[in-house]
């Protein structure tokens, strides 16, 4: 039954954190893309700055959206429903963000973390491009994988309200 009290808190909690994390996401992509016509000692520090503390912003979110929406995987095939395609969408587009965020992106922040801001290397310019071309990738992931629950939340509450 995939309305039970943990389907209902975990589907909550999952649209709550996946929500946060695809603002998060949006608006990094905004500064990123903002960064693009300045020069490498700006692009430097400025990204720096951001994996001071953003980089944890980012797992706080994530993370728990991955865990509710899975929750809720599992709470609703354990009491014998059907999971729907939309959650299940949801969970696999987590999955992969957070499996691209591993490959490209977290090894390329720990890298630009010794980047010296009056001596950025040669290619700075094309680690930001490889960096920001994972970043949209995961960013358009996580809008659809927020459309997809909201979708879910919706189809669920409109079949509640109709009594199935």
């Amino acid at each position: 039954m995939p309305n039970s009290p943990v389907a209902k808190v975990a589907r909550g909690a999952g649209l709550l954190f996946t929500g946060v994390f695809t603002g998060f996401l949006v608006a990094v992509l905004v500064l990123e893309l903002s960064l693009r016509s300045f020069d490498r000692h700006v692009y430097t520090q400025v990204r720096q700055v951001e994996l001071d503390s953003l980089d944890k912003l980012a797992v706080v979110t994530l993370l728990p959206a991955l865990i509710t929406t899975g929750l809720l995987v599992a709470s609703t095939l354990r009491q014998g429903g059907r999971t729907s395609w939309r959650t299940l969408t949801a969970l696999t587009l987590l999955l992969g963000i957070l499996g691209l965020t591993l490959v490209i992106n977290m090894p390329i922040n720990a890298d630009q973390l010794d980047w010296s801001v009056r001596t950025p290397p040669a290619d700075w310019a094309s680690v930001r491009d490889r960096w920001q071309i994972a970043h949209v990738v995961r960013t358009g992931a996580a809008v659809l994988a927020f459309g997809a629950l909201i979708a879910d939340a919706t189809s669920t509450s409109q079949g509640i309200l109709r009594g199935r």
